[in-house]
Order: structure tokens, then sequence, then C-alpha cells
């Protein structure tokens, strides 16, 4: 009899130690955030700029360079949702901007076809990882809202980074961000 209770007793240690390794995992992927931040492409041959654009590489296996305007139009405060779909092809990052980002994205992709929206992002425990994401081509006017790309992200990394960002879209649904 003994011996039956001390095998109870190491399976319930066992388990005990079990849910609080998962509920530590929860309570760190309640604590993952990241950053987004959407530029517009500038004109390469620096006419009016005053500082206001920079150069920058994106897409680390075949680099193109790309002149981006300093300021972001939209950043992760502007996000409702986002979500990593399956394509045929892989995957894809699918943002859906809250009614004040969705007004912007609409302005910025109807009054510059032709150019590219270039995304940066970051995520991680500390936010230290983070480079260019993607330059989707503007083809037309988006006035859902829904911004779709495929990042130049493992599948892994983009699981995390969707995770942060709407770890930040509730707490801006909630009103605790600024």
């Amino acid at each position: 009899m003994n011996f039956y209770v001390r095998l109870f007793n190491l399976y319930l240690l066992l388990t005990a130690v079990m849910l609080a390794g998962c509920e530590s995992e929860k309570h760190k992927q309640d604590k993952l955030v990241s950053a987004l931040r959407v530029h517009v492409e500038a004109r390469a041959d620096g006419t009016g700029d005053l500082g206001t654009t920079t150069t920058i590489s994106i897409i680390r296996n075949a680099p193109v360079t790309v002149t981006v305007t300093r300021t972001p139009i939209l950043s992760e405060n502007d996000i409702a949702a986002a979500a990593v779909m399956s394509t045929p092809g892989g995957f894809a990052v699918e943002v859906q901007f809250n009614s004040m980002g969705t007004l912007t994205l609409e302005q910025f992709t109807a009054a510059n076809p032709g150019k590219h929206l270039v995304l940066f992002g970051q995520w991680g425990e500390k936010g230290s990882d983070g480079r260019w994401l993607a330059a989707p081509l503007i083809t037309h006017r988006i006035a859902n809202g829904l911004l779709a790309f495929t990042p130049d992200l493992s599948r892994e990394d983009s699981d995390r980074f969707v995770l942060g960002l709407n770890n930040i879209a509730k707490k801006n649904a909630k009103g605790e961000m600024k």
C-alpha cells in the first residue's frame, strides 16, 4: 500500500509541475509584444528630401534597396487584429487596422499607386528581433483596412510576431496603451 501512495504522490507532483509550466508559458505569451511600422516609398532622387527619407535594404536573401519616409504612417497602435494565414506557397501575415488606421491606409494607398508600403517589425521578449519585413506594391486603394503581406520571417517568428501584435491590440482596445 505504501508503494501506491508514493507512486500517487509522484504523479501528483509531476502533474503540478506540468500545470505550473503551462501557466508560466501562457503568462509569457501574454507578455509578448510586437511592433509594426508601415512606411511609404519615397522618391529615390531625393527631391523634396529635407532629412525626411532614408534608404533601407529589404529581403535578406536577395536584398533590394528602397527609399522610404522616416515617419511611419501606421504603427501597432492602429491594429485591431492580426493573423498568420496559410497560402498555397506558404503563409502570409494579415493585419486588420482599427477605424483610424483604416482611414489612413485608404488615404495613402489611394494617393500612392505604383509605390510600395514598406513594413518594419520587431518581436521577441525584449523586442530586440527586428528588421524590414516586406514591401508590398500598392496596386489599388485599400478601403477595408486589411493589409496582407508575405514577411521575410520563418513561420515560428511570424507566429510570435502576430501574437505580440494581438496582445498590443487587446491592450489598445482596453485603453491600456497610449
